[in-house]
Order: structure tokens, then sequence, then C-alpha cells
């Protein structure tokens, strides 16, 4: 039997988090000791280890709750895997959205060189640099509308920058918003 505090160093966690997992009912000790202290058995200490690998992976307290219940028969090891398979989803297309934006970053680096900084970038060749990275028309306008959303003044004057017309960045920042 740990003690809580034994319990946390022993995993690298605090000794608040654990109260917090006793608190939620994740993670409750298996006894006291007689003074009051929570006591956490072999059994408790292997729940933790799955609570950290769920954690480790980017499950929520929320959905790891369920997973680790023993008493519903419906969480078998066919809905653990779902549950994973969700999350690799998941993780998949954020890599796939990361790897968009890297691709487009390393771009801009290679065309920023000294003869692109003297004229800047147009709009020509900014949509150059979007399309080679993979993005087409409905990518571009989601990215114009989380740019908008997010920026709208950094927007307007990135746009300003390609040497857009003004008529046309009043239109592209209006179908931005809303297109929200």
């Amino acid at each position: 039997m740990e003690t809580v505090g034994r319990l946390a160093r022993r995993f690298g966690l605090s000794r608040s988090t654990l109260l917090y997992y006793d608190r939620i009912g994740l993670l409750c000790p298996s006894g006291r000791s007689a003074s009051g202290y929570r006591l956490y058995d072999t059994i408790d200490v292997r729940r933790l280890e799955k609570i950290i690998a769920f954690r480790g992976v980017g499950l929520s307290l929320e959905s790891i709750g369920p997973l680790l219940s023993e008493s519903d028969p419906s969480m078998s090891t066919g809905s653990v895997n779902a549950v994973l398979e969700k999350r690799l989803v998941t993780i998949d297309r954020e890599i796939t959205g990361l790897r968009r934006q890297q691709e487009v970053i390393l771009r801009l680096l290679q065309r920023s060189g000294p003869e692109h900084r003297k004229g800047g970038l147009d709009k020509e060749g900014w949509t150059e640099i979007l399309r080679a990275a993979g993005m087409d028309d409905e990518d571009m306008w989601r990215w114009h509308r989380e740019f908008e959303r997010m920026a709208p003044t950094a927007h307007q004057e990135f746009l300003e920058s390609l040497q857009i017309e003004s008529d046309e960045i009043d239109t592209i920042r209006a179908q931005s918003r809303s297109s929200a």
C-alpha cells in the first residue's frame, strides 16, 4: 500500500493531481490508514498506469473514466479500441494540417530570399505557394475565414501586402466574414 505522496512521487505527478482524481472518482484509494491517510494498492497503481497512458495519448479525463469502469460491461476491449481509433484519426488530421502549414512555411522561406524581399510577394505568388502546398479553393477560403476571425486587422494588412486592390480586399474580407 502506498500513500498519496509516495504514489505521486513514483509517477512524477503532483499530490494535488491524485487528490483531484479521487475527487472526480477517477482514482479512489482502496483504503485509509488508521490516521486517515489515503492508501493505494496494486490494483490502484495499475489503474493509475492506465490513466497516465490514456492521458499520454491525449484523451480527456472525462473520456478516460468510462474506459476504466470495471462495472460497465459495455466498456470492452472493443470499446477501448474504438476510442483509441477515434483519437488516432484526430491525430492524423492534426498531423496533416501541421504538415500543410509546414510546407507553406518552407515554401515561404524559400521564396523570401533577397531577390523576393525587395518586391515582396503578390497575390499570384501567394496563391501559387498555397496550391503547391496542396490547398484547394475551399482550403484557402477556410484559411481566410480563420485569419479574419482571429486577426482581422492583420488579415487586412496581409492582403494589402500582396498588392491587392482595396475593392478586392473588401470583397475577400466580407466573404470571409459571411462564410464563418
